[in-house]
């Protein structure tokens, strides 16, 4: 994988590489023309020099080249001049014969055209002057040509430097970037360095600093994900703690019956205290399993929770078919009401049924005998909504809040609890984006608890 480094040089480098070519292609172009302008106009003067000289001796026509028409080419190339003067009717006047030449009359003057003589190549221009001899035109053809040492020196002087200048201006360029981002990374560096040199355990956030205005949101996500780290963190030294110190007494107690069981001799005694270590036994299996239920519910709100959608009436008709035998044992009053077959939410299904399983089973068990407990679902507002209501003795307007946190119990001395059960309820519902509150029963006696979740397409847009 290439360095952030490198891809930024490539991305800057390509198109400047580009420009060069393109640039470095029309000032060839520019200084090609210029050249072959400069030559061009030489050639026509030496031919328009060597065509004024053309006189009539004796009524023929003689040709002579002065001196003046060749140092037009003087040049420290040393370029060869040939030259060339012929009729129309093809006497040769002045230059070699063996001078390759295109049509002399056929085009109009001046004419330029490139040739090559011994291999090697020449421009050459032909200019024709007409010449009157007793009122008869006469036309004669001058043609010069020039080697291409001087040309292809002015192209270099012309083209070369300009290239050179923008081959140096694009490798200056290259070396600030990488001097730059040197420069302007060594702030993401030392923020590399501060990550990788802390502890395990020290979740506070990274110090933004000086670094760039770009950068700053990667800083703002990492401190966010580090705040959620550190409230997970914070939430499992807080469960670790309150486990220790819940199940710390049941096994002390759990202990003692041992050691008293150990010293009986008499069998009823023994019968007693082993009964009651099965009472103590079960309060701490119980105890166990609801600080593994707390532990599942604070975890149900990350994305690695698995989420269906779940039918909340037929969660709470199995939860009532559960606790039947539980109700008839105590005389309540057990039921369900709801108008709709169906009310779907988006959630984990067994924390949905623990929540109902809580809620239900605290009624039941809170309740005087013969008392009422009843379920009611329905789906106002595009909201689900379960209720249940108790005629009990309910809690205390002051106590509502309280109940929610782990351990509190709001019940009379020797009543059998953990103090866990709302705490869980609380946590499923808040996974689930959804609301739980408490409030009086019909006519003001009893305790109505009421779990408000979205419907599960509106638990879709919320999880988004």
């Amino acid at each position: 994988m290439l360095s952030l480094r490198v891809r930024l040089l490539m991305w800057l480098m390509l198109p400047l590489t580009l420009y060069i070519g393109a640039s470095g292609w029309q000032a060839y172009r520019s200084a090609r023309d210029t050249a072959a302008l400069v030559q061009d106009r030489a050639l026509l003067t030496s031919a328009q020099v060597i065509a004024g000289e053309l006189t009539w001796v004796d009524g023929a026509l003689r040709a002579s080249v002065p001196p003046s028409a060749l140092e037009l080419f003087a040049s420290p190339a040393r370029d060869r001049v040939l030259y060339q003067v012929v009729t129309e009717d093809g006497q040769l006047l002045a230059g070699p014969p063996d001078f390759p030449r295109p049509p002399l009359f056929s085009g109009t003057t001046p004419a330029y055209f490139s040739v090559t003589v011994n291999g090697e190549p020449l421009r050459a221009v032909n200019y024709v002057r007409t010449m009157y001899n007793a009122g008869t035109p006469y036309q004669v053809a001058v043609v010069v040509a020039e080697t291409m040492h001087a040309h292809d020196a002015m192209l270099s002087q012309l083209w070369e430097p300009s290239l050179h200048r923008q081959i140096a201006m694009a490798a200056l360029a290259a070396l600030l970037v990488l001097i730059g981002l040197t420069v302007e990374l060594h702030p993401l560096i030392r923020l590399k360095d501060e990550v990788a040199g802390r502890a395990p355990q020290e979740l506070v956030p990274i110090r933004a600093g000086q670094l760039q205005t770009e950068l700053r949101p990667i800083v703002d996500a990492i401190n966010l994900c580090i705040q959620r780290l550190s409230a997970q963190a914070q939430q499992q030294r807080r469960f670790v703690a309150d486990a220790a110190h819940q199940l710390r007494t049941p096994l002390t107690l759990l202990d003692t019956q041992l050691q008293f069981a150990a010293q009986l001799d008499d069998r009823a005694a023994l019968a007693d205290v082993l009964a009651a270590m099965q009472t103590s036994s079960r309060g701490l299996a119980d105890l166990t399993n609801k600080l593994l239920l707390l532990s599942q519910a604070e975890a149900a709100d990350t994305p690695a929770f698995s989420r269906s959608r779940v039918d909340l009436v037929a969660v709470a008709a199995a939860v009532l078919e559960e606790l039947v035998a539980l109700a008839q044992r105590r005389h309540i009053d057990l039921g369900l009401e709801t108008t709709e077959a169906h009310v779907w939410v988006e959630g984990n299904g067994e924390l949905f049924h623990a929540m109902v399983m809580n809620l239900v089973d605290n009624a039941i068990r809170y309740i005087h005998e013969g008392g009422r407990v009843t379920v009611a679902i329905d789906s106002p507002q595009d909201m689900a909504r379960l209720r249940v209501i108790d005629d009990g003795p309910g809690i205390q307007a002051e106590a509502r809040q309280r109940v929610f946190e782990r351990f509190y119990r709001n019940a009379p001395p020797g009543q059998p609890g953990t103090g866990l059960g709302l705490a869980i309820v609380k946590e499923i519902v808040a996974a689930s984006y959804g609301t739980v509150t408490l409030a009086s029963g019909d006519d003001g006696r009893g305790l109505m608890v009421t779990v408000t979740l979205p419907l599960a397409i509106e638990a879709e847009r919320n999880a988004l």
